[in-house]
């Protein structure tokens, strides 16, 4: 056993406390808010640090290259995604991103490496994985998704992707900035082919998310009972309203048309994307500050694996939130038990609390002063501290 002494926790759901951390192997055993630490047990001196739970992005895409794969996509051999695969939930450890939600893979290789991570077979993120993303006919993320047109054929889809492993499904219920030729706010999937999806998903027990940008859109994917919106751009007060009314969970990913924004032309993304994300930051920005004041279910996503969006890194996303209308508290539930609940993982992760999973961070600033503090974390995995 092991106690981390006099750190100040921050639990994941909302509370500050100062205790001592008992971990035994790779549980939480007590936490002792009124007692010393045990004589007869290994002591690390944590005073004046502070304790939170392993950080949980619950968008990416993590066989993705974020410097190579947009405009012409290259065309890697699944051993080479493989490899990409590895080294990103490895960076997202690191950086105290213990667990990931994968929300559109490669031939199935993020589920093998999901797999080999949990199995012991490599150090990195753990992760749940939805396969390849459903979409229509030369859809949003048709490249290496799996096309669909009609509802028999999106119900197929989805039960390609259960046989193949996945936990959930992504359905592509409008268009996107990255794929040429579609828009950000044309609906694509129509409610039924979604649903029908969905309806297999529910079958198993699993969850359903949905790439949705446009308005319409995202009603129909809503009311194709969907569980999370990722992104949400143009959300008016119907689309909110619906979504407190139904618990529907927003991933916002501010980060990703940011990066692509800022990075431009000049490092090789094709203009196309570039101006449709021109076009829409405006818009995310204020539909999320909307969203928060609402009282919509938000997760901490990146979308990492977007051009020049990289994993492991996740401050900035964080921040974004926080300028949103979020407190920095609520940032943190966002990024840690919120989305441990969206991923169903929440018995588990997501909080310190006794019986649950050891994973968490340690940090030598206050991040409820400064999210920045975020950035250096020494990261503990299964009660182990992280070295790779």
């Amino acid at each position: 056993m092991t106690c981390f002494e006099g750190a100040t926790l921050i639990d994941g759901k909302g509370n500050s406390f100062v205790a001592n951390l008992l971990i035994e192997e790779d549980r939480i055993l007590r936490i002792l808010k009124d007692e010393e630490c045990p004589k007869d047990v290994e002591t690390i001196d944590c005073k004046g640090k502070y304790i939170l739970p392993g950080l949980i992005n619950s968008h990416v895409h993590i066989c993705a290259d974020p410097t190579k794969d947009f405009g012409d996509r290259p065309a890697f051999s699944d051993a080479k995604r493989a490899f990409i695969g590895l080294k990103n939930l490895q960076s997202h450890l690191r950086a105290g991103i213990t667990f990931v939600r994968d929300l559109g893979g490669y031939n199935f290789v993020e589920l093998e490496l999901r797999d080999a991570i949990k199995n012991g077979d490599f150090q990195g993120a753990e992760m749940i994985g939805s396969g390849q993303c459903i979409t229509m006919t030369g859809g949003h993320g048709w490249t290496h998704g799996r096309e669909v047109d009609g509802v028999d054929e999106a119900r197929k889809a989805a039960r390609e992707q259960f046989k193949a492993g996945a936990d959930l499904i992504k359905v592509m219920a409008t268009g996107g900035v990255m794929t040429p030729g579609v828009e950000p706010g044309a609906s694509q999937l129509c409610q039924e082919e979604m649903a029908a999806a969905i309806e297999e998903a529910k079958k198993r027990g699993a969850k359903s998310a949905t790439h949705a940008q446009g308005t319409q859109g995202i009603k129909n994917a809503i009311l194709a009972g969907v569980d999370s919106i990722e992104h949400g751009i143009f959300l008016d007060d119907e689309v909110i309203s619906m979504m407190v009314e139904r618990g529907v969970v927003l991933v916002p990913t501010l980060v990703a048309p940011y990066y692509i924004v800022q990075m431009g032309e000049e490092a090789g993304i094709p203009s196309y994307a570039v101006n449709k994300a021109k076009s829409i930051m405006e818009a995310h920005k204020e539909s999320f500050r909307k969203a928060v004041e609402a009282g919509v279910k938000i997760a901490m996503g990146t979308d990492s694996g977007t051009p020049f969006n990289q994993h492991g890194s996740v401050v900035q996303e964080l921040i974004f939130m926080q300028r949103g209308g979020l407190s920095p508290m609520e940032v943190l539930e966002a990024a840690t038990y919120k989305a441990a609940e969206l991923l169903s993982i929440e018995k588990n992760y997501g909080s310190l609390e006794e019986g649950k999973r050891a994973d968490f961070l340690i940090l030598e600033q206050n991040p409820l002063e400064d999210l920045r503090a975020l950035e250096t974390p020494t990261v503990y995995k299964k009660g182990k501290k992280v070295i790779i």
